[in-house]
């Protein structure tokens, strides 16, 4: 509470209740005027923060974590800054940047909240209205607005990279080769997750790098951390260690060779880092090793981290001294936050998760070694297809680790799997498991004692969804195994041998066998993946239109579906959906029940890129209307005789709008609720840009003539 003066020297108030501030008085009596006499920028933050609070509790009940956070973020920063300007300590010079700093931040965060953008001066005092003329006003909010947008862009559109780079490693082993794989762990609340691809260091037993020429240039680069990547509460950089070699640490040449075995495992948290808190790239810090054996004498590795704005092209020009072309490129396991046309992806991450393997007729568990492979259809292997980490070309075969005697090994594996698009309908991964002796002869005489399989591709065409699958473990006739017409028409996951028993009422299990004889495997193996590609969907309406041309009966039908695809899958595929629509229109063009739905698809896009999830991807659609729009004949339909009265005459305005006005606070115009004439509520400049779409659609038809 805020009293200008003490009126009496008792009141209905406790004394601890009341803070006295100091205030000036004009105009005493019925139309007073009371002025605080701290800082106008220190009431400006406590109303900020306030309102901010409200926004703050309803993204917590909405359950909105990412927006929670980020909101969580910059008020705490508010709260810090407003506690360093009441304090009255800053110098002048000091208090005049913070003073830039606390007004940027608070218009940055009103935008991204869809809250009032303030008008101010250069020196970041609100204007007066009442002083200040109508175009003054109108210029500093175009400029305050168009900053505001630059500094969303450089956030949203520039992605992160991480650069890394080992200093020393310091380890002692007998005759082993030392295999270390990097990945980036993310812990959030009580999940943890892996962010990023490995980054594969293979150590000799020298003491040096397998490669010589890596000897002082064992670097990598994490690309893609995007800015909800910023705001996770803990992220740790794992180091995996691998040791290939002997079963055991003991020398003999009956021993069995080239073995991959737990080694150890080093961790560092590296939140400050990402959060940018520190920032040296010279520092060296030390991540200690965490032994799996503990008479073996070993220390850790010494590196150096600097986080670096912006995309890789940008990195390798703007920090050569840090990111060249021999630098290894480890990629996030999953999508940036833009996707911007012309980036083409298709990688597919396979994690070997856990099994269990009956020991037969031995008497302890058995030393389960898991073979991975990729295949066609006929059986052909694919080379090189697979890549345990960034730095080092695919291998045709991935090896698991071997874990000595255990009934229930968990090894979350990860690889990635890279071939070819038009290859994926066609091919498949083989799992193949053997038992690995530590004796070299008895290992000899070993076979793989079953297999399991699962197809990248689904029979209506979608790709293998996302998340962990319970694979059969198939037993029998080891050239069976290696035959793909053999098992490639087995259900391949338990979930599928359900779904075939069900209607028939037949008992499959006989089927996971071989040969009918033999018992039913009681082996369970699983494995999760995860698709990041920008031609494959997992989702069959999707697909439907982006495959209208081989199922064009069912065009109204997959235009109406449309609508109701979940927002992240269709901006992942923004460029192909509207080449999709503007094809359609153009092939399509005699029957104008594909106008209307193709019209209503598009509105429904750009409403979805004006939400402030999508808002991000306004960029790519800018980027595609420049450089990649090709609807040749889009004019056709809009320069007819009914123009004004056609729905194809808004089309160009509309794909303009959603780039000049979209934004939480300026939404595309709902066309549907607004019957007057669509060009009222257009700028000019909106005008010139169509006129320019037009002109260039049609120059595009004069070079096809």
């Amino acid at each position: 509470m805020q009293f200008c003066h003490v009126i009496c020297s008792s009141g209905i108030f406790p004394e601890t209740y009341i803070h006295l501030k100091e205030a000036t008085v004009k105009d005493r009596g019925q139309h007073e005027t009371v002025i605080p006499g701290e800082l106008p920028l220190g009431q400006e933050l406590t109303s900020t923060l306030r309102e901010w609070a409200v926004i703050w509790h309803k993204l917590y009940v909405d359950n909105k974590t990412t927006q929670f956070r980020h909101v969580q973020q910059m008020t705490y920063s508010l709260i810090e800054w407003r506690s360093q300007i009441l304090s009255g300590t800053l110098p002048k010079d000091e208090l005049a940047e913070l003073k830039k700093k606390v007004t940027a931040k608070i218009d940055y965060g009103n935008r991204i909240l869809g809250l009032d953008l303030v008008v101010r001066d250069d020196n970041g005092n609100i204007l007066d209205p009442d002083e200040t003329s109508t175009i003054s006003l109108f210029k500093a909010h175009e400029t305050a607005s168009k900053r505001i947008d630059e500094r969303i862009q450089e956030e949203k559109v520039h992605l992160l990279v991480l650069a890394f780079r080992i200093k020393f490693f310091y380890v002692v082993f007998n005759g082993s080769t030392v295999l270390l794989f990097f990945i980036f762990f993310i812990l959030f609340f009580f999940a943890s997750f892996i962010c990023s691809e490995n980054y594969l260091v293979r150590w000799g037993s020298n003491g040096m790098p397998k490669e010589i020429e890596k000897l002082n240039n064992l670097q990598a680069v994490f690309t893609d951390l995007s800015s909800s990547d910023l705001i996770r509460p803990k992220i740790s950089l794992v180091c995996q260690i691998v040791r290939v070699g002997h079963m055991e640490l003991k020398d003999g040449k009956k021993h069995t060779c080239g073995l991959r075995r737990p080694f150890g495992v080093a961790v560092m948290d590296i939140t400050d880092i990402i959060h940018g808190k520190v920032d040296d790239e010279e520092k060296q810090h030390f991540i200690p090793f965490h032994k799996v054996n503990i008479t073996l004498l070993i220390l850790g590795l010494w590196v150096s981290l600097k986080l670096l704005p912006g995309d890789l092209a940008q990195v390798q020009k703007d920090f050569s001294h840090l990111v060249d072309r021999s630098t290894a490129v480890a990629r996030k396991m999953g999508f940036p936050e833009i996707i911007l046309p012309g980036d083409v992806r298709n990688d597919i991450y396979v994690t070997l998760v856990q099994g269990e393997f009956d020991k037969g007729k031995k008497k302890t568990p058995k030393n389960v070694e898991v073979t991975m492979s990729v295949h066609d259809e006929d059986g052909n292997l694919q080379e090189k297809a697979i890549h345990p980490g960034a730095g080092y070309e695919g291998v045709s075969e991935y090896k698991s680790v071997v874990y000595y005697q255990v009934k229930q090994p968990c090894w979350y594996e990860t690889v990635k799997v890279s071939i070819a698009i038009e290859e994926v309908s066609r091919c498949h991964l083989r799992f193949t498991f053997r038992h690995r002796s530590s004796q070299e002869s008895r290992d000899k005489s070993e076979r793989a004692f079953g297999m399991g399989f699962v197809k990248l591709m689904n029979a209506d065409g979608t790709t293998l969804q996302d998340g962990k699958h319970n694979l059969i473990v198939y037993k029998g006739d080891n050239k069976k195994m290696e035959d793909a017409k053999c098992y490639l028409t087995l259900p391949c996951t338990k979930m599928e041998m359900e779904e075939k028993e069900a209607p028939s009422g037949k008992n499959l299990h006989h089927l996971a066998n071989f040969t009918p004889t033999k018992d039913s495997t009681k082996d369970s193996f699983q494995i999760a993946t995860l698709i990041c590609s920008t031609k494959l969907t997992q989702n069959v309406d999707l697909l439907g239109l982006l495959n209208w041309r081989s199922n064009s009966q069912n065009i109204a039908h997959n235009l109406r579906k449309l609508m109701e695809v979940e927002g992240g899958e269709i901006v992942k595929f923004l460029q192909d959906t509207l080449d999709a629509l503007f094809n359609i229109m153009m092939e399509m063009s005699e029957n104008e029940t594909y106008d209307f739905l193709v019209f209503d698809a598009l509105v429904f896009i750009i409403s979805l890129i004006g939400d402030i999830k999508f808002q991000h991807f306004n960029p790519v659609l800018e980027t595609y209307i420049y450089k990649h729009f090709s609807a040749t004949l889009a004019y056709v339909n809009t320069n007819s005789s009914e123009i004004w009265s056609n729905r194809y005459c808004c089309l160009m305005e509309l794909l303009c709008f959603a780039i000049v006005c979209s934004g939480p606070c300026n939404p595309p115009p709902k066309y549907f609720e607004q019957k007057t004439d669509i060009f009222c509520v257009f700028s000019a400049a909106n005008l010139v840009v169509c006129l320019n779409g037009v002109i260039g659609s049609r120059s595009r038809t004069a070079q096809l003539k």
